[in-house]
């Protein structure tokens, strides 16, 4: 039907999260679709935000930049959408964006071939939402936003989003009054989130409000930041309902404009104009013709006035086949991606190696509740007086056996004094 473009602004307004609501809530006749463009020359934020890092960022709208440069932009563009139907029925599309800001000067020369294009989709079956961000619908993208048929300014109703919307609105309009299709294209989409309303709004700036949508973190989170959108709760809430009544006011705009311009794009003959109104057909105008009578070549008739809905458009692109569209085993926002397998358990003889024994450790000293302890033999693990083979002294009633310190012979002396230890121990040891 049209080209939509949503547009923001500073402060992070939502257009990605409108964009993407209206995309899901747009209504669809038989037999046709809608289309999301990630048109923010700072990146998009889907792939990361809505389908959660599922899909890799090898798609998209960088593609396009080089097949435009061969000849190939209507052919490629097929190979990089991605399916966002919640039933996977390939009725609501996206064309990622970005991935670094640094490739959108790459676009330079694309941008008015891409709008092209996407206004040779409408024969087709498509209507496209145009998400320009927030600096999307200036500098050098800015055809996408003098081409559309309506532009949509996303704007939060608290004093900080009004104040910084009202020079972009201002510069905004005055280039589509200059080299766009005039200041009517232009449109707000309003986030309840401060004390302003619409109407107050729309008075304040000039511009119809074409939604107001609510200032719902928790239902927003799932276009933003991922989430399941088959949901029967996320179906019904209050943002997806006000979507839906945003894209209907969006369609009545596109309708109401494309009548009052249809007059000016095919003049109409008079004789044909008063045929309409009496429903009489009209006779064709008699040639004069000069003296001498010579025969001149006849002027051809004027072919009958058709309405501006039948005209063909000036550019049709290529009729592709049948579009690629890249979908996994499921479709990337119906619902969390498979969860990897577990990973497999250790053997059985690592695990045997890894547990420690049971009861103290080997080289453990046990202290008991009167101060003493009990040595462990480093091999066997067993307390001394219990390990195999080991005879009992007699004197050790006590049940504790002292650890034995090594005896110091003379050569053993440090300049320190007298050394506790064997040194060649000790660095056998180390």
């Amino acid at each position: 039907m049209a080209v939509i473009a949503v547009a923001g602004g500073p402060g992070a307004p939502g257009a990605t999260t409108a964009a993407l609501a209206l995309l899901l809530a747009w209504p669809l006749e038989s037999g046709r679709r809608v289309l999301l463009v990630e048109a923010d020359p700072d990146g998009g934020a889907v792939l990361a935000g809505a389908l959660e890092g599922r899909v890799d960022a090898v798609y998209g709208l960088r593609n396009l930049a080089v097949a435009d440069r061969r000849g190939l932009l209507a052919e490629t563009i097929w190979e990089q959408l991605i399916d966002l139907s919640p039933e996977g029925t390939a009725e609501r599309l996206l064309l990622p964006g970005l991935t670094d800001p640094t490739q959108a000067p790459g676009l330079a020369y694309t941008w008015e071939p891409l709008v092209d294009l996407l206004h040779g989709l409408e024969p087709q079956g498509y209507d496209v939402i145009v998400d320009l961000g927030r600096s999307g619908a200036t500098g050098v993208s800015a055809v996408l936003a003098r081409r559309a048929d309506v532009v949509a300014v996303t704007v939060r109703t608290t004093l900080r989003g009004l104040s910084s919307a009202r020079p972009r609105l201002s510069a905004l309009a005055e280039d589509l009054a200059t080299a766009g299709t005039g200041v009517d294209a232009l449109g707000l989409l309003l986030v309840a989130e401060g004390p302003y309303s619409g109407p107050e709004v729309a008075r304040e700036f000039g511009l119809p409000v074409l939604g107001l949508l609510p200032h719902a973190t928790r239902t927003a989170r799932v276009l933003s930041d991922g989430g399941d959108i088959t949901d029967r709760r996320f179906i019904r809430s209050e943002l997806m309902r006000t979507a839906r009544s945003a894209a209907d006011e969006v369609q009545l705009l596109v309708r109401r404009r494309r009548q009052r311009l249809a007059p000016t794009a095919a003049p109409v003959p008079a004789q044909l104009t008063a045929a309409a109104r009496t429903g009489v057909p009209a006779q064709p105008p008699t040639a004069v013709h000069a003296q001498p009578p010579v025969p001149a070549p006849q002027a051809a008739a004027p072919t009958a006035y058709r309405p501006v809905e039948e005209e063909q458009p000036s550019y049709t692109p290529p009729q592709p086949v049948g579009p690629v569209i890249t979908t996994g085993p499921v479709a990337p926002l119906a619902g969390l991606a498979p969860q990897p397998a577990a990973p497999a358990p250790f053997p059985e003889h690592v695990q045997q190696q890894s547990q420690p024994p049971y009861g103290p450790q080997a080289g453990y000293v046990a202290y008991d509740q009167q101060g003493g302890f009990t040595p462990y033999d480093q091999q066997s693990g067993a307390p001394y007086g219990q390990q195999p083979g080991y005879a009992r002294p007699e004197a050790e009633d006590d049940g504790r056996y002292p650890l034995q310190q090594p005896a110091v012979t003379p050569d053993q002396t440090h300049p320190n004094g007298p050394q506790p230890y064997n040194p060649g121990e000790v660095l056998r040891a180390r």
